[in-house]
This record gives C-alpha cells, structure tokens and sequence, in this order.
C-alpha cells in the first residue's frame, strides 16, 4: 500500500503542479481583465486634469522666461550706452551730451523697459526675478547717472517706479522695481562716479572731482547702515566692497590734488609760475 502511495504521488505530483500553476494564471489573467475593464474613477480624472494643467502652467512660464531674457539683455546692452554717453561729459559739452544721453534713455525706456514691463505685468513677476535682475540693476544705473550729471541729486525708487506706471495697462498689476533690486543699481553708480571723477581730475575739474566724492561717500554710508538689514545678501556684500574701494580712489585722487598742486598747473590752464593751487602754498 505505501509502495502504492509513493508511486501515484510520483507520477500525478508534476501534474498536480502543472495544473495549480495554469490556474494561478488563469486567476491572475482575469484580475488583469477585470482591472483594465475597471472604469475610471472622478479622483484619476481630477488628478490627470489637475496634472495637465500644471504642466500647460510650467511650460508657459519658460517661454515667458525665455522672452523676458531677450528683453533684459536689451535693456542691459542700450542702458551701457547711455552711461558710456554721459561718459563724454566736459565742461565744454556737458548741455549736449546729457541732452542725448537723456534721449538715449527715454528710447531705452520706451522700446526695451516697456517691452519688458509688459511680459511682467498682472503676473507673480518675482518668479522670474533673476532672468530680469541684471537689467533692471543696469537700468537704474543708467537713470541715476544721467540725473546726479544734470542736477547733482540721486533719482530715488519712486520716481523711476512712476515712469514705468505709465507703460502699464491700468487694469493689471503694473511692474515695480524693488528695493534691492534699486540699492544694487545704486551700489554701481558709485562705480561709474568714480571713473567720472578721475576723468573730471584730469581735465582740471577738481571742484566738481570733489562734489561726486562727497556724493559717493554719503551713498556708502547710507547703505553702510542698511545693509545689515538685507538679510546677508551676498551680491550687496560684493558691491559694497567694490563702493569702498570707489571711494578710497576718489578721495586719494583729490588728495593727491591739492598735495601735489603745483604738478597740475598745466592741466588747470594756469601759466603764472608763482600760481598756488586753491591758494595754498606747495608742500616742501
């Protein structure tokens, strides 16, 4: 009988096999089935739609990136223009080239800052704040240098805030240049004051020399007490490092002026050889 048994399992076992594995997958083919011919619930639908539109979201916000950047750079490569014209600054021409100047920016303004305006307009414009960061900064750059040339005063955010109002439809939320966005263009007019200062030594005008060196140094020291407050902002770290050294040149070209006087009589258009410069008598 055990001989019996031990046969009949060695010869139906591989059957009883082959056959508990063909109806485990006939059972797992008809879950298969069942699940592919399950309908699809509201919540799969919701989340496939909600996914489609991120996705419509994402890929609309990259080409607005994409335009904003080719604005930018032509707001950054026109406003270099204008502060390399106002660079041409003498006393002899100065109603001329800051005439044009002028025009130069209002061109800026009205064919690239407004085609940047509008790609940020009614939009979380803070999202794409670093592909229009630069420009903005070179923007300002280029306003405030134009206005301390003409009248000695620094054009404040507000004022540059209004004359983009005027770009924006009146029914969306119009663009406006933050504050650090402002200080670090700031922060680069010292830069472009200082070359102009060395330029106006050259040229013999040591008073107006000396009235940027004042400017630049009240700006130091004002963002001197505000930095602090910028939350550890690296890039205002770098550029009031570079403003430093700004006004260090400055000073130590106005003092080597009047130390050395006597050594710009020519460029000062002075011929009497007993001329004391700022009537000072020269150091032994």
């Amino acid at each position: 009988m055990l001989c019996f048994f031990l046969r009949y399992r060695f010869l139906y076992s591989p059957l009883m096999a082959t056959a508990k594995h063909q109806r485990l997958h006939q059972i797992a083919g008809a879950s298969l089935a069942g699940s592919a011919k399950k309908p699809k619930t509201m919540m799969d639908s919701a989340m496939k739609e909600e996914f489609a539109k991120h996705a419509d979201y994402l890929n609309a916000l990259n080409d607005k990136r994409e335009r904003v950047v080719k604005a930018s750079r032509d707001v950054t490569m026109n406003s270099k223009k204008v502060i390399f014209q106002v660079h041409r600054i003498s006393k002899h021409n100065k109603e001329e080239v800051l005439s044009k100047a002028e025009n130069d920016l209002a061109s800026v303004t009205d064919q690239y800052m407004s085609r940047l305006v509008k790609e940020l307009q009614g939009t979380d414009f803070w999202k794409l704040r670093r592909a229009y960061t630069f420009a903005v900064q070179e923007y300002v750059e280029a306003a405030t240098f134009c206005r301390f040339c003409k009248t000695g005063t620094l054009l404040n955010l507000a004022e540059i805030n209004a004359s983009l109002l005027a770009l924006s439809d009146k029914d969306v939320e119009p663009l406006q240049i933050n504050v650090l966005d402002y200080l670090l263009g700031v922060a680069d007019l010292t830069g472009e004051l200082m070359r102009l200062a060395i330029g106006r030594i050259s040229d013999g005008e040591v008073e107006y020399a000396e009235q940027i060196c004042k400017f630049v140094r009240d700006i130091y020291r004002e963002l001197t007490l505000l930095e602090p407050m910028m939350d550890d902002n690296i890039e205002m770290k770098k550029k009031m490092e570079t403003m430093l050294q700004s006004v260090v040149k400055i000073e130590n070209a106005c003092f080597g002026v009047h130390v050395r006087g006597s050594e710009y009589i020519p460029l000062l258009g002075s011929s009497d050889p007993d001329y004391s410069f700022l009537g000072v008598p020269d150091f032994e």
